[in-house]
């Protein structure tokens, strides 16, 4: 995944420009920059913006700003953690992008996999009488021994030979559920197996 670029307001991207000049050493501590007219023509842009950025540089200790006098420059160390807080805040904002990005991947997953089921349990339905495996819903009863365990926990398809492909709890169902799942009492397992699977589990999960 590629990091998005951050759109952030001119100002502010003329202020963290005008930071790395600093640091870089282009404008020393304790000289005066150009004045805002200067600025302005170089960034081809307002005074008013300039003005902006300026008071953003002078907030964070980096220059001073004083009418008559114009900009003296008055920490390099302070232009760098203005830099540093920049690059985090891009960070921040590619974590996030990422963090949206997997979400979304996950539901189309989740999406593709719910329309595979379907299918799966369409096609189950429609050629049972010759198809060796068939969709199983079992429903876990209040006082199985399986309450509070997971599924890799009790050797669930070693002891009943069905696979567990999703989970009806209340309104939601989970699909395709890993070895770490939980069986919680009114659960609906939704399962593939032979025709002995159904017995199995029904014995299984009432011992």
């Amino acid at each position: 995944m590629v990091d998005e670029a951050i759109d952030r307001p001119i100002y502010q991207q003329i202020a963290i420009d005008i930071a790395n000049r600093i640091y870089s050493g282009e404008f020393d501590e304790g000289t005066r920059i150009f004045g805002r007219s200067t600025l302005a023509g170089e960034y081809n842009v307002s005074p008013e913006t300039i003005r902006r950025a300026m008071i953003l540089l002078q907030d964070t200790s980096i220059v001073d700003v004083s009418h008559g006098s114009g900009i003296e420059v008055r920490s390099r160390a302070a232009a760098w953690k203005f830099i540093e807080k920049f690059k985090d805040m891009n960070s921040i904002n590619s974590l996030k992008n990422n963090i949206s990005e997997i979400i979304e991947e996950k539901k189309k997953l989740e999406d593709d996999l719910k329309v595979y089921v379907d299918k799966l349990v369409n096609y189950s339905e429609r050629f049972k009488k010759s198809n060796p495996f068939a969709i199983l819903e079992i429903e876990i009863p209040r006082n199985s021994k399986l309450l509070g365990k997971n599924i890799g926990e009790v050797n669930f398809w070693q002891n009943t030979g069905a696979t567990i492909i999703g989970i009806r709890r209340g309104s939601r169902i989970i699909l395709s559920p890993g070895p770490y799942a939980e069986f919680l009492k009114d659960d609906v397992f939704i399962m593939v197996g032979d025709e002995g699977s159904y017995e199995r589990t029904t014995r299984f999960i009432n011992e």
